[in-house]
C-alpha cells in the first residue's frame, strides 16, 4: 500500500473477525513498529502479549468502569476527563454512570463489553527511567514522555495495515493502573501507556474525516493567520 494512503485511511477499528492471527504474524507487525521514532534511541517500550483468558477476562472488567465514565461524560457534552473542563458537571455526569452499565449488561454489548475477545491484546509500556520528560518538573499537565512511546503505538497500527489487519489503541485501562500493574506484575518504575487490540477488521475504514489544515495551523503566533492552501 502507498504510504500516503495508508496515512490517510488508518482508521481505528473495533470490529473483528473470528480469524485468529498467529504469533508470527504479531513478531513481524512489532518487528517493524520498533524503528519508531524516539527519545535518544532509548526505545523505552514494553509490550505484553495477553493470550490467558482469565487474564483477559479480568483486563475486560477493569477497563469497563472507565468505559461508562467516558459515556456518562460524553452524554453530558463534556470532553471526558479534560483537563480544562466544568468539574461540577462532570461530577453529575459521573453519577449517571452506573446506569449505563446496567442497561449495557441487559444488551448485546460491544467493543468494551467484549474486549477479552478480540484477537490480539497488547498492553503498552513505558520504562519511566529511560524517558526523557523534560516537563517533569513543570506544574502543569505532563504529556512530553508520550512522545517517545505513542509513536511505536502508530506504527503498530500502521504494519497492521499492510498486514491487512487493523485494530485501535485505547487508554481507557490506565484509569484502574494500579490493578492492572498487579495483575500483570509490572513494576512502578514501568508505567501502563495503553492498550492495542488487533485482528482481521469486518469493515477497513477508507475514508477517514479530519478537520482541514487551516482550522489548526496558524502563522507565527497562536492567535496568528491561518495557514492556507496554495
Amino acid at each position: 500500500m502507498d504510504l500516503i494512503d495508508a496515512l490517510r485511511s488508518t482508521g481505528a477499528v473495533r470490529d473483528f473477525t473470528d480469524d485468529a492471527v498467529d504469533d508470527a504474524t504479531v513478531v513481524r507487525l512489532l518487528d517493524t513498529a520498533r524503528f519508531a521514532p524516539n527519545g535518544g534511541n532509548r526505545q523505552a517500550w514494553r509490550v505484553i502479549l495477553i493470550k490467558d483468558p482469565t487474564v483477559r477476562r479480568s483486563l475486560r472488567d477493569l477497563y469497563l468502569p472507565g468505559w461508562y465514565d467516558y459515556l456518562a461524560q460524553a452524554a453530558a457534552g463534556l470532553t471526558p476527563w479534560a483537563v480544562v473542563s466544568d468539574r461540577e458537571l462532570e461530577v453529575r455526569a459521573l453519577a449517571t454512570a452506573p446506569a449505563l452499565a446496567r442497561s449495557a449488561s441487559e444488551g448485546p454489548g460491544g467493543f468494551a463489553e467484549h474486549l477479552d475477545d478480540v484477537p490480539v491484546m497488547l498492553v503498552l509500556l513505558a520504562d519511566m527511567t529511560a524517558l526523557a520528560t523534560v516537563d517533569r518538573d513543570h506544574d502543569g499537565y505532563s504529556m512530553v514522555g508520550g512522545a517517545s512511546i505513542y509513536p511505536f503505538a502508530w506504527s503498530i497500527l500502521l504494519a497492521a495495515r499492510a498486514e491487512g489487519l487493523a485494530g485501535v489503541m485505547t487508554t481507557m485501562l490506565v484509569r484502574n493502573e494500579s490493578a492492572v500493574r498487579q495483575l500483570l506484575a509490572v513494576p512502578e518504575s514501568v508505567a501502563l501507556a495503553g492498550l492495542l487490540a488487533l485482528g482481521h477488521p469486518v469493515h477497513q475504514p477508507t475514508r477517514l474525516t479530519r478537520q482541514p489544515v487551516e482550522t489548526f495551523t496558524t502563522v507565527d503566533r497562536f492567535d496568528g493567520l491561518p495557514l492556507e492552501r496554495g
